[in-house]
């Protein structure tokens, strides 16, 4: 199947190249590149050009956010299969899209996704703490988890049937997205717990207290918007083990 891999870059000159790269260097036979750049004013945008193939897509202009772009990515991809990269953030290894493939092939799914581990800043071999996406489920959305956003895989039907992104949230729009999905019980999801993306720290969702509150606030949103009970409680509840992850990497 042919697999269309959408990355919203702004100004990430220094980290756009590995993340590219680390998508046209997988052994899947289609994979279609899309980049949907903010109108970056820094060398993002030559950096991307000297790299996008012929029959991916490239667009350049102002946007409304990271989820306007990754919309925008939607629309313009082609591939049956979606999957979203952050431009600080690299594919695990050149055989992740192929073992996509092959199982969405051998479960006839809807949803396929994995795990992530996370690096320090600009040292991609030092990984600090690997995340582990466990179920996608409404009860493990109620207390805050959900599977890691880059390591998740999507036909485009399950974007037809429900929708896109939201873009009234500012980081948590892929949370209440799949809060909207996780009740469909005909959707086919296949979890398969291994590391198939490598997340560098400090990205919007980890990037300080502030966007920890805000990102909190809006899980909380997401949660009420669609019918899941749950409370600001239960959603710090996460930490403990987040730490405890960081301490058994």
């Amino acid at each position: 199947m042919k697999i269309s891999i959408i990355t919203a870059v702004y100004n990430r000159d220094k980290t756009i190249a590995r993340a590219l790269e680390s998508i046209k260097s997988q052994l899947h036979e289609d994979v279609e590149l899309v980049v949907i750049d903010g109108s970056s004013t820094d060398g993002s945008v030559r950096t991307i050009e000297g790299l996008i193939g012929t029959d991916d897509k490239f667009i350049s202009e102002p946007d409304k956010g990271i989820y306007d772009a990754l919309n925008k990515g939607i629309k313009y991809s082609t591939g049956e299969i979606l999957g979203f990269l952050h431009s600080d953030d690299f594919l695990a290894h050149n055989l992740v899209l192929s073992k996509v493939n092959d199982l969405f092939y051998a479960n006839c799914a809807d949803i396929v996704y994995g795990d992530a581990s996370f690096f320090a800043k600009n040292q991609e071999s030092k990984v600090v703490r690997t995340y582990r996406s466990g179920p996608l489920s409404v009860k493990r959305l109620a207390w805050g988890w959900m599977p890691a956003h880059p390591a998740i895989f999507l036909r485009r039907s399950v974007f037809n049937l429900h929708g896109d992104f939201n873009t009234d949230y500012m980081i948590a729009a892929d949370y209440a997205f799949l809060c909207r999905i996780a009740a469909d019980l005909s959707l086919r999801v296949v979890y398969t717990p291994e590391v198939l993306v490598q997340m560098q720290l400090g990205g919007v969702s980890t990037g300080g207290l502030r966007n920890t509150i805000l990102l909190n606030r809006e899980v909380l949103r997401a949660c009420r918007e669609n019918g899941i009970y749950s409370n600001i409680l239960m959603i710090l509840s996460k930490y403990p083990m987040k730490a405890l992850q960081f301490l058994l990497k």
